[in-house]
């Protein structure tokens, strides 16, 4: 099913794209201006520190993640949150299985090519 201005988003029927290290993504739903993403991380799983024109909110579903923003960590748990101005280096590494909600606006292109 195409996520594509999905307006209700059923998790059990979005396939997960596997990125290796650990790590599983769920593309939820996005239009040009915002998109959701749903990734699922094993203990020791790591986001590769990056950067991209995108501003970014993520949600701590379940796990514990030691965040990297910049020069600042912080260790995050179920309930936490972050957020990641445009261009800014940041990081993820998994310390307890877990799951993290994405936001990111626009769009990620890159994502659904």
């Amino acid at each position: 099913m195409e996520a594509k201005g999905k307006q209700f988003i059923i998790d059990s029927e979005i396939p997960w794209q596997d990125l290796g290290s650990g790590l599983k993504r769920k593309i939820m739903s996005y239009d040009e201006k915002m998109m959701m993403v749903k990734i699922v991380f094993e203990k020791g799983g790591i986001g590769t520190p990056h950067k991209h024109v995108h501003t970014q909110m993520s949600y701590v579903e379940s796990g514990v993640f030691e965040i990297t923003i910049g020069d600042r960590k912080q260790t995050l748990k179920a309930g936490d949150g972050y957020y990641i101005p445009s261009n800014i280096m940041h990081g993820a590494v998994c310390k307890e299985a877990g799951v993290l909600i994405d936001m990111f606006t626009p769009m990620r292109e890159d994502f659904v090519k």
